[in-house]
């Protein structure tokens, strides 16, 4: 299902905050291939483009040279209060800003490195927002994006899709528009930043696993799959009483089959592409 930037301002932000945990902690183990990739060296700008709640923020924070600085931007406000509450908790130097940053005025100041994980593929016109975002890094400067691998790759996603599909008609993704899948083929975004000035464009894969809500049973996962993940809660509400519970059972059979120690973790990938600026 495809999720537009406006949608993300309103109702998938407020959805990702009221579940930012679960989720958070499902996708955690993408942030060590996105910080490798960033190769942080001595005191760095850095700038997080679609934060979401700062679960990432933090990290690069964390793992930052002593003294860098990470600015985090999100087009969502309720997921920029929620960051900025937390970060308050966690006394760390990272500023969360409210911007649309296709459209923003470039920062007083650019940045060393600027990064992003799962937070570009939602664009209205991806072209003019990576020419715009090349403009806000330094020459010689380093961007990292992290995006999702073909559907048929991930099946932490997939399998909870087809066990919704088999009780209600979940909605496709337009090939070329906004959705988490938009650049799954691998040399779509690597085309994108060339075309936008980017040089020495490098595309690697990652393949893991990821802990569906972080280190939860089968049948703990399955629910927080179906709250969590898309907008599956919400169709199978419209869909009528005892669908939820039905789905949510024969995910729980799915999710058994991929229980480790009694934690479900399921197959992923990703594609974390690199590029720099130029120094001329």
């Amino acid at each position: 299902m495809s999720s537009s930037a406006a949608e993300w301002a309103s109702t998938r932000g407020e959805k990702w905050r009221v579940n930012a945990a679960v989720m958070e902690a499902t996708l955690s183990p993408l942030d060590e291939p996105l910080i490798a990739a960033l190769r942080l060296a001595g005191r760095t700008r850095i700038a997080d483009i679609g934060c979401g709640a700062g679960g990432t923020s933090l990290a690069v924070q964390r793992r930052a040279p002593s003294g860098s600085v990470v600015h985090a931007y999100d087009i969502s406000a309720t997921l920029i209060e929620y960051a900025r509450a937390r970060t308050l908790e966690a006394g760390l130097p990272v500023t969360f800003e409210l911007a649309d940053v296709a459209t923003a005025p470039l920062p007083a100041v650019r940045y060393e490195r600027l990064y992003s994980r799962l937070g570009v593929m939602f664009f209205d016109d991806p072209a003019a927002a990576f020419a715009r975002l090349r403009s806000w890094v330094v020459p010689g400067g380093r961007c990292t994006f992290v995006v999702w691998a073909p559907p048929e790759e991930n099946p932490w996603l997939g399998t909870v899709r087809a066990a919704v599909e088999r009780v209600v008609e979940v909605p496709g993704q337009e090939p070329d528009g906004p959705g988490p899948f938009r650049y799954a083929e691998q040399g779509a975004l690597p085309s994108l930043l060339a075309q936008a000035g980017f040089r020495d464009i490098e595309s690697r894969e990652w393949r893991g696993a990821l802990p569906v809500g972080g280190g939860l049973s089968a049948a703990a996962a399955a629910n927080v799959a179906l709250d969590a993940f898309s907008s599956f809660a919400e169709l199978l509400a419209e869909a009528g009483a005892g669908k939820r519970d039905q789905v949510a059972e024969d995910l729980t059979s799915v999710f058994r089959r991929h229980e480790r120690d009694g934690v479900v973790q399921i197959d992923a990938a990703v594609h974390v592409v690199s590029a720099s600026t130029s120094a001329d």
